[in-house]
């Protein structure tokens, strides 16, 4: 019996025919490999081995240890850029799956072939408009002297203030913006997924007697989890990695009031030129955005319909 169960278990050598065989699909994924080891892999070491320094690009590095990780703990200003952060992402994540679910839920079911052809390309337009010029022509709109927005509102009698100069109104304004740039993408990915759901679920339930409701929350849904579940990860990680706007449209103010992670991250490195703080609080981007995908992978098997 131990004779049987060690020869189950014993690994093969593989023969030189095997490895032939072998050779075309190490070919094949050599490009990803080695795109992964010069962008991904090795920047990584370099901002870990960086974040161990403190180096103001001009003098000699000097050993810190982990003086640049305990700093972070007390920088009031690494805190407040990190809280922005999550919550222009957790609004981006809540607006974008929910609008973008209400959007496609009305082109996929109440419109012509043609209407929706139009409306698709409508709201898919402003997603291929690069970050820069959106975030110029909105900061144009919404500028208090004589932005479109302005002058809309005071022609309705509605009141108006400096959106951007508004500790209060600074951030929802960019999530605003966000949205408006980026809900064709998710808007896009959540109708194809509509498209997805088979029309046979959906009569089988209106025959046992479910009301639209029911059918979206026991057909649709389901079938669309792992949908919901990609564009619920990807909005996430392309929001907690914003830049542009904060820096275009307020630079991250008012007081520090817009000013996220990544910005944070280009100030202290190119203008304040502390790179080892830098690729500390790189390194503090890159863990938060694994343990956070991490935790959305994992609450997704009691969601997520395979």
């Amino acid at each position: 019996m131990a004779t049987a169960v060690a020869e189950l278990t014993r690994t093969e050598k593989p023969t030189p025919k095997q490895r032939r065989d072998w050779l075309p699909g190490y070919l094949f994924i050599s490009p990803a490999v080695l795109l992964f080891l010069v962008f991904v892999a090795a920047p990584l070491v370099a901002a870990f081995g960086l974040s161990l320094f403190h180096w103001d690009l001009l003098s000699t590095p000097e050993f810190a240890g982990l003086d640049n990780f305990r700093q972070l703990v007390t920088d009031e200003a690494t805190i407040r850029a990190v809280l922005n952060t999550f919550v222009f992402a957790i609004a981006s994540v809540v607006t974008h799956i929910g609008i973008g679910m209400l959007l496609a839920l009305g082109v996929h079911r109440t419109m012509t072939r043609g209407t929706k052809y139009f409306v698709r390309t409508a709201y898919f337009f402003p997603f291929l408009v690069s970050w820069a010029a959106v975030a110029l022509v909105w900061k144009y709109v919404l500028d208090p002297t004589f932005g479109l927005a302005t002058h809309y509102l005071s022609e309705l009698g509605l009141p108006t203030t400096n959106w951007l100069a508004s500790p209060t109104w600074a951030l929802p304004t960019l999530i605003v913006v966000d949205w408006w740039h980026t809900i064709g993408y998710t808007f896009i990915i959540l109708l194809a997924g509509l498209q997805t759901v088979p029309a046979q679920l959906h009569e089988a339930a209106r025959v046992d007697g479910a009301n639209a409701w029911w059918r979206f929350w026991s057909v649709t849904l389901p079938v669309m989890s792992p949908t919901i579940f990609f564009a619920t990860v990807i909005t996430f990680i392309g929001a907690f990695q914003i830049f542009d706007p904060m820096v275009i449209m307020t630079n991250g103010g008012p007081d520090g009031a817009t000013r996220s992670i990544v910005q944070y991250t280009y100030e202290k490195g190119f203008q304040s030129f502390e790179v080892g703080y830098a690729a500390a609080l790189s390194l503090v981007l890159f863990v938060v955005i694994m343990i956070v995908t991490g935790l959305q992978f994992r609450l997704s098997r009691k969601w997520v319909h395979q």
